[in-house]
């Protein structure tokens, strides 16, 4: 499979786009998968999503912002991403407004109402953006046409569902981009949730006749048990749309990649209003099976703050043997952690007011004075300092922080976006930086990526930083020693290789259940012909 692609055209590389019945069907994942397994075919491939909304976000390395998701993706295809793979990032501020980030810049905020179009909805300075569909849906398509003319194949992912039909009119990163760049579709399915068939019809029935015709088969994620029982049903689902199911993925525990969609907090323990959404990925994370190295194991525990960003800064510290990682958000939850981790977030000032209702600000306050480490990471080393300066994200104006370290913060209109390199505890690292805030370091024991140490109380703007294993494990060993336990880091414990051993397995599952021939030829050949319509079709 050496050598270039064609698709249709020609004179571009092959596209396929990837949609799904539901958010979280699995698209992110698939798209990871095909990425991989056409990589290891000797195809150069790149990942690409139009728009996406994410919390969980990257910095190229020319310093754009793009979804954390294509990041992986781009490392699955073995490619270094740019922002051409995400042109739009919405990041949610609140349940009803986002900051836009355009072409790996922020253009302003907008609410739902305004970036859709509807009246009223924008903001100064991003009116131009305001349900301006065909700027951003020329953008996207610029985007991909570029990344089609460098590259063999370009694998999109869709967003959320191609039926939702009160979006459609305004939809460039299902079928409007599917339309504009004349590429098939193959709609992921996740069986696990159950009633599969369903929607997969239901999806197909609800498009129009125009956007059927580019729906050229389907793909059942997260099967369990026996395939043969499974198949009188996708011949029924064939005979009633006249498209074949070109794979059915199994259920495989522990896959995936940085996730980009999160969920609430359980209602129920939520004191006042909502803050949005958070990502916790569960109540607890994972962790490897490998027993600990030492004679403890070390119990970190990440509190789950609104609007909380980049939580894959802790998959790091789960993957080491003996880590146990989890999410929290009660005060109580704290007592038994050896480290606790307050994370990014895209609301300082509020993720401050929600540790303070909760009580787990002075449960934190009450661990730095006795010594027990806590680590804050870009917002989370905000809400530890002095004083908080903020006309920018929540316009709150002048906030007291947690006074555990020596910072003070004042937001800029302009946002960092780096990819700094440093030591620390004699150790190289990496790193990102997303943020708004400015922090000046006052004092404190020691620096700390461009942060600072006080006492067991560590702060940095730096995301990924515990992806370098040497630093990680140098870290590690200072929290244990803080927390009087009797805990070592295993020494070969190389995130990296980890997390390709992963893209692997994800390439093994397109390779070894999916119809790679079939799906190789729509890449090539792009869209088949006489796919039929199923009605009614779209209101």
């Amino acid at each position: 499979m050496n050598g270039r692609l064609k698709a249709s055209g020609g004179d571009v590389g092959g596209g396929l786009l990837v949609a799904g019945t539901t958010s979280d069907a699995g698209k992110s994942v698939v798209t990871a998968g095909i990425c991989r397994w056409l990589a290891r075919q000797g195809v150069r491939v790149a990942p690409f999503k139009a728009q996406n909304m994410s919390l969980n976000s990257f910095v190229t390395r020319e310093g754009a912002e793009i979804g954390r998701a294509q990041a992986m993706q781009a490392a699955a295809a073995r490619v270094e991403p740019t922002a051409l793979m995400n042109p739009v990032l919405l990041k949610p501020g609140s349940d009803r407004s986002s900051q836009v980030v355009l072409l790996g810049k922020p253009v302003g905020e907008l609410s739902a109402r305004g970036y859709f179009g509807a009246p009223g909805g924008s903001s100064a300075g991003t009116t131009q953006y305001a349900g301006h569909r065909e700027q951003l849906l020329g953008t996207v398509t610029d985007c991909l046409q570029e990344l089609r003319r460098t590259h063999d194949a370009v694998i999109c992912e869709g967003a959320g569902s191609p039926a939702e039909i009160n979006l459609r009119r305004t939809d460039i990163v299902n079928m409007g981009l599917a339309r504009a760049a004349r590429i098939p579709v193959v709609v992921v399915g996740d069986i696990d949730r159950g009633g599969v068939f369903a929607s997969f019809f239901g999806t197909t029935a609800l498009l129009s006749k125009e956007d059927q015709s580019l729906v050229a088969g389907y793909l059942v994620n997260k099967f369990r048990g026996d395939v043969t029982l499974l198949e009188p049903g996708l011949e029924m689902l064939r005979g009633l749309t006249g498209r074949q199911t070109l794979g059915v993925l199994p259920f495989a525990h522990g896959l995936g990649i940085d996730e980009e969609d999160g969920m609430g907090v359980p209602p129920a323990r939520t004191k006042s209003r909502a803050w949005g959404r958070v990502s916790l990925r569960g109540a607890v994370r994972e962790s490897v099976v490998a027993p600990p190295h030492g004679a403890d194991v070390l119990r970190v525990a990440v509190c789950a703050v609104p609007l909380m960003s980049n939580f894959t800064d802790v998959d790091a510290l789960a993957a080491e043997p003996g880590v146990v990682v989890r999410f929290v958000d009660r005060a109580e939850e704290l007592a038994d952690a050896d480290l606790v981790v307050l994370p990014g977030t895209r609301g300082t000032v509020r993720a401050l007011e929600w540790l303070r209702e909760r009580g787990l600000a002075d449960a934190i306050a009450r661990r730095a004075a006795e010594g027990r480490p806590v680590l804050g990471i870009c917002g989370g080393f905000q809400m530890l300092g002095e004083h908080i300066e903020d006309e920018i994200e929540s316009k709150a104006g002048a906030v007291d922080g947690l006074g555990l370290l020596p910072v003070r913060v004042r937001f800029a209109a302009e946002k960092t976006l780096a990819r700094p390199a440093g030591e620390a505890l004699g150790e190289p690292v990496e790193g990102y930086e997303i943020h708004h805030g400015v922090a000046e370091v006052t004092g404190g024991d020691e620096e700390f990526l461009d942060g600072c140490r006080t006492g067991s109380v560590w702060g940095t703007h730096w995301h990924g930083s515990l992806e370098s294993d040497g630093f990680r494990r140098a870290f590690l060993r200072r929290v244990a020693a803080d927390a009087g336990r009797a805990f070592v880091p295993a020494p070969g414990t190389s995130f990296g290789t980890l997390r390709e051993e992963q893209l692997d397995r994800l390439g093994d599952l397109i390779e070894e259940h999916a119809d790679t021939g079939a799906l190789l030829r729509l890449i090539e050949e792009g869209v088949p012909e006489g796919l039929p319509f199923v009605p009614p079709g779209a209101p």
